[in-house]
């Protein structure tokens, strides 16, 4: 196999491996649980598309076999991986209804959409 390839798929190795301890350290020292959630997908998704791309790239180049199940795992990581998030954070929202943003054409500051409104008080009779 050319210096190249070997190269090539060393360097997307290591960006893979860099992507997935960024979003490690993420995980470990954010504070919130949005937050906690956000980190990890998007650099997981990299770091295992980096691994990914190197195994196709020596595998496709030596013949070995067809990279077909690397392109399939990618194309699946790549596509559950932030559905899983959206899901994760969608059901805390529903948990914790202070943290919803508000809807759209209200104040920033009026109560969430599902809180019931206080009655306005009756004048004395």
């Amino acid at each position: 196999m050319p210096f190249t390839v070997d190269l090539l798929a060393s360097l997307l190795l290591v960006a893979g491996g860099a992507f997935a301890l960024v979003g490690a350290i993420g995980l470990a020292r954010l504070r919130d649980f949005y937050l906690r959630v956000h980190a990890p997908t998007k650099a997981s998704t990299l770091g295992v598309g980096g691994a990914l791309l190197a195994s196709m790239l020596v595998f496709g180049w030596t013949g070995q076999r067809v990279v077909i199940h690397e392109l399939l795992i990618t194309v699946f990581v790549f596509v559950t991986a932030p559905i899983a998030a959206h899901l994760l954070v969608k059901s805390a929202l529903e948990r914790d209804p202070a943290r919803r943003p508000p809807e759209p054409g209200t104040a920033p500051d009026a109560p969430p959409a599902e809180s019931s409104p206080t009655p306005p008080p009756t004048p004395p009779a």
